[in-house]
């Protein structure tokens, strides 16, 4: 298993937009918090969230087809590999999501996009007072954040099986343990 040092290096080595970056870094937490909740390796899924899409930047149009290739050149296993390409199961492959953690993976992915969107148009620019509420009032609205796929998300909330309100419960405090990272205000001071 690689370090988590060890794996940002290897993003960074695929990936150099900043946007791309917070994305990966917003996913990876959520799988850590995930993980803590689960009682599951939180490494393991920190690493796999951080990973993620590590194909994306350079091979958009074969995401999640290239990851395997660059996964396995960095000595990643078939097991990490399936994790990582299976977020991508019916919108740029056909691998489908089976363990607990490729299903929040799934799940959680397009989740922090909308998020992270709801949380920039407060006045706080901050997830610390972010509640679930305000994100279901945006998940509702038409046409905010239009590229999230609501449908998706309902669906790996049904595979995990958890409630969409539970789920962006644990989705907002995994961010918030590295706001800052992110680019959000800390209103703790």
């Amino acid at each position: 298993m690689k370090s988590r040092e060890e794996a940002f290096a290897i993003l960074k080595k695929y990936n150099s937009s900043e946007n791309l970056i917070r994305h990966a870094l917003s996913v990876e937490s959520v799988m850590r918090n995930f993980a803590r909740h689960l009682n599951e390796d939180v490494e393991y899924w920190g690493i796999v969230g951080l990973l993620h899409d590590i194909d994306y930047e350079m091979y958009p149009e074969q995401h999640c087809k290239v990851a395997p290739k660059l996964l396995k050149e960095n000595g990643f296993d078939d097991q990490f590999i399936h994790a990582v390409v299976s977020h991508g199961y019916q919108i740029c492959c056909d691998v489908e999501p089976v363990l607990p953690m490729e299903k929040v993976l799934y799940t959680i992915d397009e989740l922090t996009g909308l998020i992270t969107a709801t949380a920039l148009m407060r006045p706080s620019r901050s997830l610390d007072d972010l509640k679930v509420k305000s994100v279901m009032k945006k998940w509702k609205t038409k046409g905010f954040s239009q590229g999230v796929d609501r449908d998706l998300i309902l669906q790996g909330c049904s595979m995990i099986p958890m409630e969409l309100s539970e789920v962006i419960t644990l989705s907002i405090e995994g961010m918030r343990t590295i706001q800052q990272q992110l680019g959000f205000n800390s209103l703790a001071g």
